[in-house]
């Protein structure tokens, strides 16, 4: 089955108003660190304690994925009630924080900042939602190149975000407003995805309704004939019927979701844990001790962001034909191998010339793997479980996903200056390796497979 104008723009849409600006909140926290000394400054007529901007700065970085986590508690009653409503609803989440981080400077208030960090994380729900409604507005054939394209406008915003950082653009006196950008998607998403059809399959399973779920993948296929597509949703229904709306504590006890609900515990941990927001959140400071020149340390990491962008855009091509297992096991592998390089060049930089230029190659090849493997959890999770356990599943995903990112920020800036320093990455290595083991050994190829029969592969797995 083929794209259609409907597909590809229903795509945009959803993953513009709400992955790009999952990446931009990532990446902009990078450009305000010498406000909160000024600040300080003012208002006590001493420099900030290093303790204490560690302490500050760990706080605005972790506030976001910790709203996200609070965020992806309320997938599943959103995601069941309004179905792809809860990307309109989410914006409220997204314009009203906007606001309060442009008026930040005005109010000379870092607490205004962090407390907008954390109700923007909320509006990171979206990031659980739209795989959601992608994988199931796509056909078969589709799904995995479609599931991707979040991921790849998360790497677009992280990219916006360091471009507008350079000190040149929007980095320097401005920054406020690069923090205030983030109403823009919001606001065009409120305007443009209500146009769009809602998934058939929340029509059709969760609201019974065959007329309006016929009528919206007539929309979405750009054809009338969708018996067979509307056959293969029945069959999944008559399947689920009895299981009925399935609850995370009901998901939890479930025997024949056992191994699912493992697997993407186990990879959404492995995608957080295996250091991406580390090399991310603290990508200026990696560059200075790699000996790159102040000046020239907003440049690279551009770079590394268009290198992030250009990979995510080649997965989105070659998912369907390598499958998701080969990009999951490829991706993991490289992340864990350039954690040890970057560790070895960290750790060699002072007594070899040349070892700077390996640190910023293991960042880059880092970047790479991460950006081929591990945003395929999301599209294997819609794939993993039917209808009506999806929201719930989509929830502990995303509540893992989270708190991951929330630890990882929190605990990496004191692991890395006043703990292990470069063996921190080491850890992260580990944990890549662990993921790759458990992905060869436990997750099958879903590509081109309906729900149904992926639910059944795993079944004599759960006996």
């Amino acid at each position: 089955q083929r794209l259609t104008v409907v597909l590809v723009l229903a795509t945009l849409i959803a993953a513009f108003g709400s992955s790009f600006q999952y990446g931009y909140n990532v990446s902009v926290v990078n450009s305000m660190q010498q406000f909160y000394n000024t600040t300080y400054m003012e208002r006590y007529h001493s420099p900030m304690e290093e303790n204490v901007l560690t302490l500050l700065w760990s706080l605005s970085v972790s506030m976001f994925p910790l709203g996200g986590f609070f965020g992806s508690l309320m997938v599943a009653p959103l995601a069941n009630k309004l179905g792809k409503g809860t990307l309109l609803f989410n914006n409220i989440f997204s314009i009203v924080p906007a606001i309060m981080m442009g008026v930040s400077e005005i109010a000379k208030s870092y607490e205004i900042i962090i407390v907008a960090r954390f109700i923007v994380g909320i509006c990171a729900l979206s990031s659980n939602v739209v795989p959601m409604y992608l994988g199931e507005i796509a056909p078969k054939n589709l799904r995995g190149a479609l599931g991707i394209v979040p991921q790849l406008f998360i790497t677009v915003g992280i990219l916006c975000a360091q471009v507008l950082g350079i000190r040149n653009i929007l980095g320097n006196s401005t920054w406020t407003l690069m923090l205030g950008l983030t109403s823009i998607p919001a606001a065009i998403q409120l305007l443009l995805l209500p146009f769009f059809p809602e998934s058939p399959r929340y029509m059709l399973i969760q609201n019974g309704d065959e007329k309006k779920a016929t009528k919206a993948l007539q929309r979405l296929r750009g054809w009338d004939d969708v018996d067979s597509e509307l056959l293969e949703m029945r069959q999944e229904d008559q399947s689920e019927k009895v299981e009925g709306h399935l609850s995370v504590f009901s998901l939890l006890s479930q025997r024949s979701l056992r191994w699912q609900l493992i697997s993407i515990v186990v990879m959404n941990m492995g995608q957080q844990l295996s250091g991406v927001n580390a090399i991310y959140y603290y990508a200026d400071s990696i560059y200075g001790s790699a000996g790159v020149r102040e000046s020239d340390i907003q440049y690279v990491t551009v770079g590394t962001g268009a290198v992030n962008v250009f990979m995510t855009i080649t997965a989105v091509f070659i998912v369907e034909a390598s499958g998701r297992r080969l990009l999951l096991l490829c991706g993991f592998g490289i992340c864990c191998g350039a954690c040890v390089l970057l560790t070895v060049a960290l750790n060699l930089q002072e007594t070899v010339t040349w070892m700077p230029y390996v640190s910023i190659a293991s960042v880059i090849i880092y970047v790479i793997g991460h950006a081929i493997g591990p945003p395929i959890p999301y599209v294997v999770a819609t794939e993993m479980f039917r209808q009506t356990a999806r929201p719930a599943a989509f929830m502990v995903a995303g509540s893992v996903h989270w708190l991951s990112n929330f630890i990882v920020g929190l605990v990496f800036p004191f692991l890395e200056q006043r703990g292990l320093g470069p063996y921190s990455f080491i850890i992260f290595a580990v944990i890549c390796l662990v993921t790759l083991i458990y992905i060869w050994l436990v997750v099958p190829e879903t590509k081109k497979k309906t729900f149904l029969e992926v639910f059944q592969m795993f079944a004599k797995r759960n006996k």
